[in-house]
């Protein structure tokens, strides 16, 4: 398997799906409502690049909405910031309207803000398979960095249902993640 072929052709028919705003839609909600009974106060998630979905609205919506409970909770967004170094990510924390600057690979991250360590974390998948095995970028940092965050963050993988595919083959260091949502619902665990 071509993994550089396959994300590139992924990536394009991702930027030209002529329903995308509709996916997003339906994703935006499944998230909601996949959120509702999770216990976590501190997520992480990513600026969405090349069509990604966007995740933010939901989470910004799941912040304020911890604000609204019985007992209120200060809930908390991050978003990944690279360690050239090690190319490992840590979580700053985000907000509508924080400063932001960008990386250097051109990718939006918080500017300034503090280091927090996600107990959920959301990761984009260019594709994604049986298992929840997720076909990435190809750099290794989310494998990178959650071999070494302890405690391990739940992870969940987010993507439209065109990045599904059948017979993907994990390589020996791809970490299956604990679930994955698109746009029809929870694809993961099945």
């Amino acid at each position: 398997m071509d993994k550089a072929a396959l994300r590139r052709a992924l990536i394009e028919e991702r930027l030209n799906l002529p329903d995308r705003l509709q996916r997003s839609d339906l994703l935006q909600q499944v998230m909601r409502i996949w959120l509702v009974n999770r216990p976590d106060t501190v997520i992480g998630a990513y600026w969405p690049i090349k069509g990604e979905f966007d995740p933010l609205p939901a989470l910004h919506r799941w912040k304020e909405d911890g604000e609204l409970l019985d007992e209120p909770q200060r809930r908390r967004i991050g978003l990944p910031v690279v360690n050239k170094v090690h190319k490992t990510l840590t979580f700053h924390a985000w907000h509508p309207g924080c400063l932001m600057e960008e990386d250097a690979y051109g990718i939006p991250k918080p500017k300034d803000t503090e280091v927090i360590v996600p107990t959920l974390l959301f990761v984009p998948c260019v594709g994604y398979a049986p298992g929840g095995y997720r076909l990435g970028y190809g750099g290794g940092f989310y494998d990178r960095t959650l071999a070494t965050l302890q405690p391990k963050p739940f992870t969940v993988g987010l993507g439209f249902t065109h990045g599904y595919l059948d017979d993907f083959e994990p390589e020996e260091f791809d970490l299956p993640l604990d679930g994955i949502l698109n746009d029809n619902g929870l694809v993961w665990p099945v």
